[in-house]
């Protein structure tokens, strides 16, 4: 049977806003009084009210989520579900829930200036920055804490928290393997290049060709939204050129699916007539294989990322960690059958180095 506040404060020997205290963060509380309180509270099986904590701790214990949607493309795809379920994991944790929107760019300013004016959040975790992405300078003048998934800057990103995973070197790296397998014709499927995370990604392409002595040919490079179809439509073009690629670099599983379907359609064979190297964000519901990979990759989990950020958010909320804070994911390298040696020496013709 459950147990009351009352029953934890007496078995304890303590007093009751010593307990609440203990449970809800506050920092006068000694840390072993915080674990003892914590492992009996287990022990009893209490669970406070959502509304008492809010009493207690005078927080909404709500965390915001604002996707942004245009008129040209929705951030609400498979990557940013696994992210809000990994960051759901540390808020059911700390008795904390999700409020949850999808709001047009235009409306973003005056959602975040309700959310302060209102104080119906406790803090905002903003996904899909981009680059000098304005939201940044907003809640920071509003005095909402915030964590960044992703950095918004190609330069100081010092002055916020965020959690990211290094782009440029992922790609610079992936780059270089096709490189190292005598891949010349290298092309570049990105997402959207407003956004901080696939500047990044094309910086590190176009920094392992030019260490190469390879020219960049922006007929090898497109971006856009992160989609089987336009993976599909923007290989399907590549590969009709009349000096195609031999390898591909995938900004995400989604669109390096639509790269094998048009990789199969031109009548060649992946890994062998066509490389393929994709960041694999490690989806729950749609993974790159088990054992066996489907595409060689660069793997980091956006699972983890929303635990982390969300971890780093309530820290931050409670003062137990110092703002701003940072924390770069590194990516792993996975080898699987996408990629093999380059067999074809292509006659070169001209490229275009961009800067």
């Amino acid at each position: 049977m459950a147990k009351t506040l009352k029953d934890l404060a007496a078995e304890l020997g303590l007093s009751q806003t010593t307990v609440s205290r203990a449970l809800n963060g506050f920092p006068e509380v000694s840390e072993a009084t915080r674990r003892r309180v914590e492992k009996a509270a287990e022990r009893l099986n209490y669970r406070p009210s959502a509304r008492a904590r809010s009493l207690a701790t005078g927080r909404t214990m709500a965390i915001a989520h604002i996707l942004t949607f245009s008129d040209r493309h929705e951030m609400m795809n498979p990557v940013y579900g696994d992210f809000i379920a990994g960051a759901s994991e540390a808020y059911q944790a700390a008795g904390y829930h999700i409020h949850l929107a999808l709001v047009a760019d235009v409306d973003q300013e005056r959602v975040f200036r309700d959310l302060a004016a209102e104080r119906s959040v406790d803090g905002v975790l903003l996904q899909a920055p981009l680059t000098g992405d304005p939201r940044i300078g907003l809640l920071d003048k509003v005095g909402l804490p915030f964590v960044v998934h992703g950095r918004a800057s190609l330069g100081d990103d010092a002055g916020y928290s965020w959690v990211d995973v290094n782009n440029r070197k992922s790609f610079r790296a992936a780059a270089r393997h096709l490189i190292d397998l005598g891949h010349e014709r290298i092309a570049l499927i990105n997402g959207f290049e407003t956004m901080d995370f696939a500047r990044r990604r094309r910086d590190g392409y176009e920094a392992a060709l030019a260490e190469a002595g390879i020219g960049t040919d922006p007929a090898l490079m497109a971006r856009g939204e992160m989609t089987e179809g336009n993976g599909y439509k923007e290989a399907r073009r590549m590969l009709a050129l009349p000096v195609p690629p031999t390898a591909i670099l995938a900004s995400s599983f989604i669109p390096a699916l639509g790269v094998r379907r048009a990789v199969a359609d031109a009548g060649l064979t992946l890994g062998r007539d066509v490389s393929l190297i994709i960041h694999d964000d490690d989806l729950s519901y749609l993974k790159n294989g088990g054992a066996a990979p489907i595409f060689t990759a660069m793997r980091s989990s956006v699972r983890a990322a929303g635990q982390i950020a969300a971890d780093l958010l309530l820290r931050q909320i409670s003062r137990q960690a110092p703002s701003p804070a940072h924390h770069l994911l590194e990516a792993e390298f996975i080898d699987g059958p996408s990629t093999g040696p380059c067999l074809q020496r292509l006659p070169k013709r001209e490229t275009v180095r961009t800067a």
